[in-house]
């Protein structure tokens, strides 16, 4: 080999290359912040309508609740018919429910028939006759969106955080090499104004941030990746809530049942013997209770199941549109994570030259110029040439360049240049 020593002006036409990259990067760090902020903002506009469809929801249901508490205050007016009915639905109630969930769910018959026991010694045919179980279905749902919205929140904080820290970093490269890049470069200087804040409804819980924490400690891990998983669970869960709310009165007749409805069934029924009650329809003496009829001794009582009835159809249509609300906010966290994903694998590493010092000729360092001994089988061809190099804060790094370019040549330095940041950038993301 022959060793070359390297001329000053070859760092810095590296190093020029390099400016440029940074240059590039930084704009495209700025294309994130942007679509981070209007990302944001539409959100602000979801947080808004969702606020107002829970509080929709919750009137509705609180509305139910109170109608079915005077409800309960009249039942007396039918107790001895209704007394009667009981006393033959529950066996038969009984019967069905654990026939249909020893032969479709996968454990717990004992335990399922001892609860189920007790609960229908303690019920009335009152919660039969109103219905009850939506009510306890529609609280219980509540829980999960509840859960749910705190999970989506705490991502899309975690997804502000982060954007905002490669913005951040990018600014603080920025503000330290803005005398070494050329005018203009003014409109990204409007870029760096404090951020906007935004005000997000208060989380309840602050499990979530414990689990997905790690993410911090991983800068270019991927954004998709906070959102994929919740984005799957909650179609999962939404396909079994289905049934649920097409046949809210029950409907398990066989050839009405399918997978997606069994499987709820089960939960419920394991969580709460009030998911047996969706059966009533497979008993006689039971459909009997609901057609009892107190209009004739009470006209109230048929005006306030009527209120009641209507309240809750209310509560599940506003259920199910912040379920769809949710459902779409996340789709668009994925469509949007994806496109954050592309842009900072292309220029998210420059948030990592927070801390590194540029030297007299640039982030470049050309260290050493050999030249490689001639091919034995093709003499006639040039030597390639091997340039050792120091990029940023990263070890010394040997490239080839072919033979046919001499280190005169402007396209030597831009092949070592770019060579050099395309291994840079492989071991930042990795």
């Amino acid at each position: 080999m022959l060793f070359l020593p390297p001329p000053p002006e070859m760092s810095a036409a590296g190093s020029k290359y390099i400016d440029t990259e940074v240059e590039n990067a930084i704009n495209g760090v700025k294309q994130m912040k942007t679509l981070m902020d209007k990302t944001s903002k539409d959100h602000q506009a979801i947080l808004h309508t969702l606020e107002e469809t829970k509080r929709r929801k919750e009137e509705a249901v609180q509305l139910a609740r109170e109608k079915e508490q005077q409800l309960a205050a009249k039942q007396e007016v039918c107790n001895e018919t209704m007394l009667a009915l009981w006393e033959e639905c529950k066996p038969c109630l009984k019967h069905t429910c654990m026939r249909f969930y020893s032969r479709t769910c996968r454990s717990g018959s004992g335990l399922v028939g001892r609860q189920l026991e007790e609960f229908l010694n303690h019920s009335s045919p009152f919660s039969i006759w109103v219905n009850g179980e939506r009510i306890d279905s529609l609280l219980e749902r509540d829980q999960r969106q509840e859960r749910q919205f705190e999970d989506l929140e705490e991502r899309f904080g975690l997804l502000e955080d982060g954007v905002d820290d490669i913005f951040q970093d990018s600014t603080q490269v920025y503000s330290r090499m803005y005398p070494f890049f050329r005018a203009p470069f003014g409109s990204f200087r409007e870029a760096f104004r404090p951020p906007v804040q935004h005000v997000r409804l208060p989380l309840r819980s602050g499990r979530f941030s414990r689990d997905l924490h790690p993410f911090f400690q991983h800068p270019h891990h991927s954004f998709h990746h906070l959102f994929q998983p919740l984005f799957e669970m909650t179609q999962r869960m939404l396909e079994e809530m289905q049934g649920s709310w097409e046949h809210p009165l029950g409907g398990f007749a066989s050839e009405s049942r399918n997978f997606s409805d069994e499987r709820m069934v089960c939960r419920e029924i394991r969580r709460n013997s009030a998911g047996c009650l969706r059966m009533r329809d497979e008993c006689e003496k039971c459909r009997e209770i609901l057609s009892v009829d107190c209009w004739q001794t009470d006209p109230a009582q048929s005006q306030l199941r009527e209120q009641m009835e209507d309240a809750l159809r209310l509560a599940e249509r506003f259920t199910r549109r912040y379920d769809d609300l949710l459902r779409a906010f996340q789709a668009e966290m994925l469509n949007t994570t994806s496109l954050l994903d592309q842009l900072n694998s292309q220029f998210g590493w420059v948030s990592r030259l927070t801390n590194i010092t540029q030297g007299t000729d640039g982030f470049l360092q050309v260290t050493t110029v050999l030249s490689k001994a001639p091919n034995l089988e093709d003499p006639s061809s040039p030597p390639d040439t091997q340039v050792t190099v120091q990029l940023f804060d990263s070890e010394p790094l040997s490239l080839t360049v072919p033979g046919d370019i001499s280190w005169e040549d402007p396209r030597f330095m831009e092949i070592v240049a770019e060579q050099a940041l395309q291994h840079y950038k492989q071991n930042t993301i990795e």
